[in-house]
């Protein structure tokens, strides 16, 4: 199989779509290719899916699965269109999430090796920088803490876990039933936890029955798990990215994009 066919292949894409010749630089080891869309396929706003007039494209490139030991980027000069109700807008694509540089199979690539590995053996293992596969990561937890929003516990457990040396901690809300985690945030006491029952909001609040804390200030959180996490995160440097690896491991969240189709 050639490599256009086999791009189109792990792209996804329809029969509306085409594979232009592949670039190739065989020194670097990597390979483009330029996709276009038949003549005559319509573009849709991304907001409200209706066919609108073209206003002007943007080219962008995104990082997909490798092939054949070449890194392999699809090129693509993005269309935007002119809504009546939602003004000028970017269209979306079939095989990425709105910004990402990467396409939902790569990503999904990513957050796969990431529940088995560390950010740096990941990064060595898929050429890639080290913050760009943390980026992947807190990406992933933004996604899955977006499609949770729904959810309702009604037990909670809140305790501290520290970050590093220097008494450093965040404190961590998970749901006590299940165990999963549901916030992670810097510091600890009271406006450590405000943030997240103002995201909770009223409906999902009047659900709780019961919140239990640790007997003491002391953090209690140092168990097995944690200590695993702590493993995984080396090189994290900051708490914010250390919070999203917390959920990223222990939030069972559903992480892996899925792009719009229209």
């Amino acid at each position: 199989m050639e490599m256009r066919e086999w791009v189109k292949r792990l792209m996804g894409l329809g029969p509306e779509w085409r594979i232009e010749p592949v670039d190739e630089d065989s020194e670097r080891q990597e390979a483009r290719v330029a996709l276009a869309r038949t003549a005559g396929s319509p573009s849709r706003c991304p907001e409200c899916g209706r066919t609108c007039p073209g206003y002007d494209v943007r080219h962008r490139e995104w990082r997909g699965l490798d092939a054949w030991g070449y890194k392999t980027f699809g090129v693509y000069d993005v269309p935007r269109v002119e809504c009546l109700e939602h003004g000028v807008a970017t269209t979306r694509v079939p095989w990425a999430e709105g910004r990402s540089r990467y396409t939902a199979a790569f990503e999904s690539l990513v957050i796969g090796w990431l529940r088995e590995a560390s950010v740096l053996a990941v990064s060595r293992r898929l050429r890639l920088s080290w913050t760009a596969v943390a980026g992947i990561m807190e990406r992933a937890v933004r996604r899955g803490l977006a499609r949770r929003e729904t959810q309702a516990p009604q037990r909670l457990s809140v305790d501290e876990t520290s970050f590093k040396r220097g008494h450093k901690y965040v404190t961590v809300v998970s749901d006590a039933e299940t165990k999963d985690m549901l916030h992670v945030a810097p510091g600890r006491g009271r406006e450590a936890l405000e943030a997240f029952y103002r995201k909770m909001g009223e409906r999902r609040l009047a659900a709780v029955e019961s919140v239990s804390m640790p007997p003491t200030a002391r953090p209690r959180a140092s168990t097995a798990a944690s200590k695993a996490i702590k493993a995984r995160c080396r090189g994290f440097r900051n708490q914010d990215r250390f919070a999203a690896a917390i959920l990223f491991h222990l939030g069972g969240l559903d992480l892996c994009p899925r792009p719009a189709q229209h």
